[in-house]
């Protein structure tokens, strides 16, 4: 039985930042964000929105009555949880309208977990093949207002119905994980934003994609000219090429030039973005799907997942044919932004809920997303259905 990523579907908030701009503010070269760590644009969030409404509205682009019917659990993967507790899959599940007979769950490992609800998934479906599980990957990166970091902020969600008989990707049976303690990458309790050791990150990213590649070669001994295409988890674009380069060194046969050319298709999305975290690998993956001009049905698809902590994961998948039909336009829906000022974002990143405590509603007018945060009251977050 074939079993893999049905459809997928990314969504994002309405407004980007142009990091030329923002690097001018910050008195920083562009080409220290635009080359250096590959980015162009930044998802900017407005206090009206979180991973719930973003994570809802990525689902609300793949559904339909038909497959709503048959899921059967809503597993949503996050480090921004906004709940020590409840999961935010039940929001999710509620302003969808699924059925009260759906499993919720929430999963955290760093950038990691929406790799292991994907595959968690599987085995569901394995078990209960008329069952459709949906998989949400939702994020807001923060690491404050000029810091080190914060040309790596984004934010965004990627949904995928898992299921029997896919029509996009069926996932191939071998995988291979691992995981070390590690700290190259945290965020306690009491921080909003990540505590991170950026070069050691990189180092420790690179080491788990050639150990997780080097063990998936020996147990199905596969080359590189086996795949058409590599995605990476992706941060920062350059964070992929780095995987790559770290791989390929000094190869420039016809493999690797074309390895290195469907990497650059698989970055485009992500330099419009930023960091999504658990769905930047996913967004990636998207990416390549959209902007590739050699992939084909039946094409093998690596996919390296990485979670600071520190976990990795590398599997693969083969495309389905006529799989371009089953996701949404992201270029189209990035083109269709709006630009805000470097001012503006600043503001936008300050009046986000956070850790508040108080009872506060927002004014939504100028959000027209399918799902709002209205506010807070009596400590419970309050959504509404635009």
């Amino acid at each position: 039985m074939r079993i893999g990523i049905d459809r997928m579907a990314f969504a994002t908030t309405n407004e980007y930042v142009d990091l030329v701009e923002l690097a001018k503010e910050r008195g920083v070269d562009p080409n220290k964000f635009t080359v250096g760590i590959g980015q162009d644009q930044q998802a900017v969030v407005p206090p009206t929105q979180d991973i719930v409404t973003l994570g809802a509205a990525a689902a609300q682009k793949l559904l339909t009555p038909d497959l709503t019917k048959n899921i059967s659990t809503v597993i949503v993967a996050t480090e921004s949880g906004i709940d020590n507790s409840k999961a935010s899959a039940i929001y999710i599940k509620q302003l969808l309208g699924l059925n009260d007979f759906t499993r919720t769950v929430e999963m955290k490992e760093a950038c990691y977990s929406a790799t292991a609800g994907i595959q968690f998934a599987k085995g569901l479906v394995a078990l209960n093949p008329q069952e459709t599980v949906l998989v949400i990957a939702a994020d807001i990166a923060r690491y404050g207002l000029n810091t080190p970091g914060e040309v790596t902020q984004g934010a965004g969600a990627v949904a995928m119905l898992i299921s029997r008989n896919p029509h996009l990707l069926s996932l191939e049976d071998t995988t291979v994980a691992y995981s070390q303690d590690i700290m190259d990458f945290w965020r306690p309790l009491y921080a909003t934003e990540a505590l991170v050791d950026g070069k050691y990150s990189t180092n420790v990213y690179i080491d788990f994609f050639l150990q997780t590649f080097n063990r998936y070669q020996q147990l199905t001994g596969r080359g590189l000219e086996d795949f058409a295409a590599l995605t990476f988890h992706m941060p920062f674009t350059k964070m992929g090429k780095k995987g790559l380069e770290g791989l390929l060194g000094d190869r420039k046969d016809e493999t690797a030039s074309h390895l290195r050319d469907e990497l650059t298709a698989s970055q485009l999305f992500s330099r419009k973005v930023g960091n999504l975290y658990t769905g930047s690998l996913y967004l990636s993956l998207m990416s390549l799907l959209q902007n590739s001009k050699d992939l084909t049905a039946g094409s093998r698809i690596g996919l390296f997942s990485y979670g600071s902590g520190a976990e990795g994961e590398f599997y693969t998948g083969i495309l389905e044919e006529g799989y371009q039909k089953y996701m949404n336009d992201v270029a189209q829906e990035l083109a269709n932004r709006q630009q805000v000022s470097v001012a503006q974002y600043e503001k936008m990143f300050n009046s986000q809920l956070g850790m508040n405590d108080k009872d506060i509603e927002f004014d939504d007018a100028n959000d027209h997303s399918p799902f709002i945060l209205k506010g807070q009251k009596n400590h419970q977050r309050i959504y509404q259905i635009k």
